[in-house]
């Protein structure tokens, strides 16, 4: 049974994901950081590792930019979850596409295997990423051509909503596209959680 869970910001609904996953204790976890090079965000991918390792997890970091296509084959097809963190969410596609990651945890999610999307990694579970452009800057991926997603999920997730800096470009998003595209606007401490055909925004 397909299990996704798609966030703005994990640090904040860990709960959420214990909820989604009970049993961390000893798993492993392919743990992405690309978006984040993209928007420099210094210290990011530290601090998220360790918080992946305080609820349990054991981290393997895959920085799919870096990587060969054997090292993203075997992080993917190995670990028992998947974590792509955010950023630059245009940045993040072109580098998963480059690298052949996207069919991989296509393929490995339809199995299964729990991925989990915050903020850009969200984003590129969807259908197509051009949307978040009100976000993001594209120009942050010249070599991306084609902003067709994962297509993990059907539907367009809107991160940040409310948020004090992302929040209007959220709102932007939200009045440009909502009568186009089937959105789903979350919050920094809401996640979406896809089990199976079942889709709910938690907390309920």
């Amino acid at each position: 049974m397909k299990k996704i869970l798609l966030v703005s910001m994990l640090c904040n609904v860990t709960d959420l994901l214990k909820r989604a996953e009970p049993d961390l204790n000893g798993k492993t976890v392919t743990y992405i950081p690309t978006a984040a090079i993209a928007e420099e965000i210094e210290g990011m991918a530290e601090a998220e590792t360790r918080m992946l390792e305080e609820l349990g997890l054991t981290v393997d970091e895959l920085e799919v930019s870096a990587a060969s296509e054997e090292t993203v084959r075997e992080k993917l097809t190995k670990n028992d979850m998947i974590f792509v963190g955010g950023g630059n969410t245009f940045f993040l596609l072109q580098e998963l596409k480059r690298s052949g990651a996207d069919r991989i945890i296509a393929r490995e999610a339809a199995k299964g295997k729990l991925y989990i999307g915050e903020s850009a990694g969200a984003i590129a579970a969807c259908p197509d990423i051009g949307y978040s452009a009100e976000m993001d800057v594209p120009g942050k991926a010249p070599e991306l051509t084609d902003y067709t997603g994962m297509g993990l999920v059907d539907f367009y997730v809107v991160p940040h909503l409310e948020h004090p800096e992302m929040g209007p470009a959220a709102n932007a998003i939200i009045e440009r596209y909502s009568s186009e595209l089937g959105l789903k606007a979350i919050d920094d401490h809401q996640a979406i959680l896809i089990e199976g055909d079942k889709v709910s925004i938690l907390p309920e």
